[in-house]
């Protein structure tokens, strides 16, 4: 188990950054904190030390988020992201884990631009108008989520961009995906688990920094439930453009190692 302090420096802003993402913010802030881990220790055993963790912000999500949630939501996604699971735990010995960030991040700032266009040049009758659920959509966009999210830790970008159109109430958007990504989380576990990805050393570590992710966590929910849908739905394209923007700029860097 690491000792230095410089290890214990990045890992709690690592989880601090995302339990604030789990709280309710979504995206970038998740996507920042494995990053900030891997700058101490290897990739994958940042991801390996953060799983545990997340599951546990998951319980405080879904605690902070027990009175709200949007079953629809979760109807048109969670069949495809139990797909997408399964397709990513079946391919992850062949995956080429740049490829499909640089892939994802560029979907995302994709999205971003159509939402813009969409505001700002689109018709009145188009402008600000809350999207409708879609089956194929909410099929195609659950699986990518539940494949990214096993591959990569990403599963939030394709959530938010089925999600964030549908312009539901904040806080039925973070009840929703607090239970989302607690149902992804606790499925990765058995999988992850017959792939190696945990040792002892890496789950002493992940008890070392336990006690965080609760705080962090509430913390976020607390924000998040004072937060208005005009702010917080363009705080939100924020984040997705520079979640976006990061896994671009990752899938580059590692493709042109």
């Amino acid at each position: 188990m690491p000792t230095d302090l410089a290890f214990y420096a990045a890992a709690i802003t690592a989880v601090v950054l995302v339990g604030l993402s789990k709280g309710g913010f979504g995206g970038a802030l998740a996507l920042i904190g494995v990053p900030i881990l891997a700058l101490v220790v290897p990739p994958v055993k940042a991801a390996a030390i953060m799983l545990p963790i997340l599951i546990v912000m998951d319980i405080a999500s879904l605690w902070a988020w027990r009175h709200y949630n949007d079953m629809r939501t979760l109807k048109y996604l969670v069949p495809g992201s139990l797909l997408g699971l399964s397709i990513g735990w079946i391919t992850a010995a062949w995956l080429d884990d740049a490829l499909i960030q640089l892939l994802l991040g560029c979907v995302a700032v994709i999205f971003v631009a159509r939402m813009v266009y969409q505001q700002f040049f689109a018709s009145e009758a188009v402008r600000g108008k809350p999207a409708q659920h879609n089956p194929v959509k909410g099929t195609f966009w659950g699986t990518v989520a539940g494949f990214t999210s096993f591959v990569s830790h990403a599963g939030g970008p394709p959530f938010q961009i089925y999600t964030v159109p549908l312009k539901l109430d904040p806080k039925l958007f973070a009840g929703t995906s607090a239970r989302f990504f607690a149902l992804m989380n606790f499925l990765k576990l058995g999988p992850y688990f017959a792939l190696g990805q945990f040792d002892t050393s890496n789950l002493a570590t992940s008890a070392v920094l336990l006690p965080l992710a609760p705080v962090a966590t509430l913390a976020g929910a607390w924000i998040v439930k004072r937060m208005s849908p005009k702010v917080f739905y363009p705080f939100m394209y924020v984040l997705i453009v520079l979640t976006g923007l990061k896994l671009v700029a990752d899938g580059l860097l590692a493709v042109m190692q």
